[in-house]
């Protein structure tokens, strides 16, 4: 069922940091108190996250996410699925080396449609342990819900905790993503939950044209060599005036071998030639940004 919390009705949560920060630029609020502020702010979109995620009766978000885990890949040990959890990141660098050849486009298809280890990783991620930068779906979910989003595309859908989080407040929810071992996973993960969505296997099936109003991009972009094209694909996909909502940006990171996008100068080329506007961008914390079509 639809639920609302009081963090949804206000603006969204960068848009409220920049504002309060140039506050405390320019003398009228404490360093601590916007300090203070910025945190319970946090704390609210963690709330809204956590209620999404965790499964009934459960009341602490790692160990309902490591639960939910735990039967998905039928592992009843707890600590075994935390110690996967934990080594996930490593051992994806290392089936990354094992498998995709520079410029063979056929072997990184075959790394993400295979990869058994980015579940662990990516519900590991999401149980805040590491950082809040899941958040970044709550940001997208109240961009969402205040343009009045009916049908959503999580593209590069991962483990399916977007489509949760979208889905409980009342949007409905595509998948789609070039892994079938992840899809495979989502659907179950969904179905477990009495969730209904659909499901897009991006190496057997296209997009729908002008089928969405809100689409999310999150933390996908950096793993495609040529963003630009994937935008453009995109861009067809949504309806007018709706929503493109992603991060577009990209630091080499030795442990993640996967960013391999380098400069998303021609995807913001594109967008801007294609008429998106940019309608919202996070400054303050995890540096997502929302492009609207053209109505």
């Amino acid at each position: 069922m639809p639920t609302s919390h009081p963090a949804l009705q206000e603006l969204p949560l960068a848009t409220r940091l920049k504002t309060l920060w140039a506050n405390v630029d320019a003398g009228q609020l404490d360093w601590q108190v916007g300090q203070n502020q910025q945190n319970q702010w946090i704390g609210e979109y963690s709330e809204i996250w956590s209620d999404a995620m965790r499964l009934p009766g459960e009341d602490d978000l790692k160990h309902s996410l490591c639960l939910e885990l735990s039967k998905l890949v039928n592992c009843p040990d707890l600590a075994e699925v935390e110690r996967r959890c934990k080594k996930a990141m490593l051992d994806m660098k290392t089936d990354w080396e094992k498998t995709v050849t520079d410029g063979d486009d056929a072997s990184v298809v075959e790394y993400y449609d295979k990869s058994e280890h980015y579940a662990y990783e990516l519900m590991w991620w999401h149980t805040l342990e590491e950082d809040p930068s899941p958040l970044a779906y709550v940001a997208a979910l109240h961009l969402a819900l205040q343009n009045g989003a009916k049908d959503s595309l999580d593209f590069g859908a991962g483990v399916a905790s977007g489509s949760v989080l979208f889905s409980r407040h009342g949007i409905s929810v595509t998948l789609a993503d070039i892994s079938s071992t992840l899809l495979d996973f989502s659907k179950r993960r969904l179905e477990n939950r009495g969730i209904q969505a659909k499901y897009i296997d991006l190496k057997e099936q296209a997009l729908p044209e002008d089928a969405y109003d809100f689409i999310t991009a999150m933390d996908v972009m950096e793993h495609i060599a040529e963003p630009e094209k994937t935008v453009e694909v995109l861009a067809k996909t949504l309806r007018p005036g709706g929503i493109l909502f992603g991060r577009f940006a990209s630091e080499i990171d030795p442990n993640r071998p996967s960013h391999i996008a380098k400069d998303f100068e021609p995807t913001f080329k594109l967008l801007k030639d294609l008429g998106f506007e940019e309608v919202w961008r996070d400054d303050w914390l995890w540096g997502h940004q929302a492009f609207q079509k053209p109505r």
